[in-house]
């Protein structure tokens, strides 16, 4: 098959605009400042604004612990129990 060569001129001139999406990318821009600038007033912006503040994982701690509930020596319902109470007190200060 013949391929065809393109003058840049051409292309620039072949090229179409769509008023219409270009209105809903416009309107999908306008929603998304919307929603950034209203995040923090939000209880769910708030929640995930104190989410996006807490600390990475720290991988020795996870393997740690999974090297402790393979050997049975990790007391899963207790410590979810502790882990759930600081998780609503930081969520709830």
């Amino acid at each position: 098959m013949t391929e065809f060569k393109t003058n840049s001129r051409f292309e620039r001139e072949n090229c179409q605009v769509d008023p219409v999406g270009e209105v809903l990318a416009n309107d999908k821009d306008m929603m998304m400042e919307q929603i950034l600038d209203n995040i923090n007033t939000t209880p769910i912006g708030q929640v995930l604004r104190k989410i996006a503040s807490l600390p990475e994982i720290r991988k020795e701690k996870v393997l740690d612990v999974r090297r402790q509930l393979t050997e049975g020596k990790y007391d899963l319902d207790e410590r979810l129990d502790v882990a759930l109470e600081k998780v609503l007190e930081h969520l709830t200060a």
